[in-house]
């Protein structure tokens, strides 16, 4: 169910950071449902909507830290900060497959299929250079916790990188599938009552953009926004927690469990 209100993270006369729902268009799209803007102005009004400007995008499934710029010459800062790669974004993928090593770097070029304009494919001799980090958080056995860092910000981009090494998101249904996760495939001796039906932990593309540190040259003292997980991502973290083999001890980093929780910097 799509929020009706969208949480602003941060605003000042320049920017506002917002924590962007999965399932919401940062721009029109052919589905007909309400787009970013037209929920902001629900929220906002449409003379504080007209003001806002693009900086960066995020996948319509994905969710979280955005920003967007109030005026012209902020939109131009920021988007030079993108452009420069001084602004670190992190983001939080529930993924399958074996998980090898803690962490990793995954550098090969990326360029749109040949077929379909609106998906990307690995393309080593025309693609554009595309550079993802990656660290284990959380080994939950089918399903683990990674915390994604793009160095570049091409569309699609950590969704194919991590399929292309084996660790494909746990649910997207372009590059991986589009089956929930449900709680009953790690609980043991789970059951249901009589006439009951088990309900998806989560079914929806399993990314958050989870934290933005800009550069302390924005004179922004707080530089770092996190957008919290939403309902059903934090509950499916707490599941996959509490029914694997090692419990929390799935986590590298057990205080990470709890930052990723309270949305605290990790």
């Amino acid at each position: 169910m799509q929020k009706d209100v969208i949480e602003i993270i941060y605003e000042d006369s320049n920017i506002m950071v917002i924590n962007k729902p999965a399932g919401v268009s940062v721009t029109k799209d052919r589905s007909g449902k309400p787009q970013l803007t037209d929920i902001l102005t629900n929220q906002l009004g449409e003379t504080t909507v007209a003001k806002l400007r693009l900086v960066h995008r995020l996948d319509k499934d994905t969710s979280g830290v955005m920003i967007l710029a109030l005026n012209r010459p902020a939109q131009r800062q920021y988007a030079d900060y993108f452009f420069k790669r001084t602004i670190k974004k992190t983001y939080l993928a529930l993924v399958k497959g074996a998980v090898l090593e803690p962490e990793g770097v995954i550098n090969a070029p990326l360029a749109p299929d040949r077929k379909r304009t609106d998906i990307m494919r690995i393309d080593n001799k025309n693609g554009k250079e595309s550079i993802t980090n990656w660290r284990l958080l959380a080994n939950f056995g089918l399903v683990s916790l990674l915390a994604a860092t793009p160095l570049t910000g091409r569309m699609h981009q950590i969704r194919v990188h991590l399929a292309s090494i084996g660790l494909p998101l746990a649910i997207d249904p372009v590059y991986a599938g589009r089956e929930p996760i449900m709680l009953s495939e790690f609980k043991k001796g789970y059951h249901l009552g009589k006439f009951q039906e088990e309900k998806p932990l989560i079914e929806r593309l399993t990314l958050h953009a989870y934290q933005l540190i800009i550069p302390p040259e924005s004179g922004i003292q707080n530089n770092c926004f996190i957008a919290t997980l939403d309902k059903k991502f934090t509950a499916t973290i707490k599941m996959l927690s509490k029914h694997n083999p090692k419990g929390h001890s799935a986590f590298l980093n057990p205080a990470e469990y709890d930052k990723v929780l309270a949305g605290l910097p990790i």
